[in-house]
């Protein structure tokens, strides 16, 4: 699996307050299976992880919404976290990125309170989702469907409900971004 997306980037948009697993283990997936990961936020420098509630460590940005363009990504990773998802769900530029993604039919995989941004971007009405139980009216609000299951696949949209998922998301990702292979 070394190999199986070489030549692929994949765009993690987070701020801080993400939910630090949710970040580092889909970022070292992808990167295992030869991708090119770029972690874009609001403002460069380090963004502030969290473990649930507690801090966590803080990340590297690589390069920040002005600066980045949808169309060099071949898929986008939403984290979750609480005050992640919504500051960055309220982010023209988060909201423009997933649009363009959306548009663009690349794979997007959100998990937990990452599923706001793609509320807020307007790209969930007539998909089915998962994610964590407390956004199940903010997306059926949204004219989507929730369901409660570890990952959730519609279309290009990948979605799996906290942490204990990953293992499932990422293969999910990593499986639908190595078939969508030019």
């Amino acid at each position: 699996m070394a190999n199986t997306l070489k030549g692929r980037k994949v765009a993690v948009l987070a701020v801080d307050g993400f939910e630090q697993a949710e970040l580092v283990e889909p970022r070292r997936a992808l990167a295992e299976a030869g991708a090119t990961v770029h972690v874009i936020s609001s403002r460069p420098g380090k963004i502030q992880g969290f473990r649930h509630v507690d801090k966590g460590d803080a990340i590297d940005v690589d390069t920040t919404f002005d600066q980045a363009a949808p169309d060099d990504y071949d898929a986008v990773v939403l984290p979750g976290g609480v005050v992640n998802g919504d500051a960055i769900r309220l982010l023209p530029q988060a909201q423009a990125f997933v649009k363009a993604a959306d548009q663009a039919n690349k794979p997007i995989a959100v998990i937990c309170h990452g599923a706001w941004l793609p509320v807020s971007a307007g790209i969930i009405k007539g998909r089915t989702v998962t994610s964590w139980p407390s956004l199940q009216d903010d997306i059926r609000n949204a004219g989507g469907t929730w369901v409660d299951k570890e990952v959730v696949e519609d279309g290009n949209l990948i979605s799996s409900r906290k942490p204990a998922d990953i293992p499932a998301f990422n293969k999910t990702l990593i499986a639908q971004l190595s078939g969508n292979a030019a």
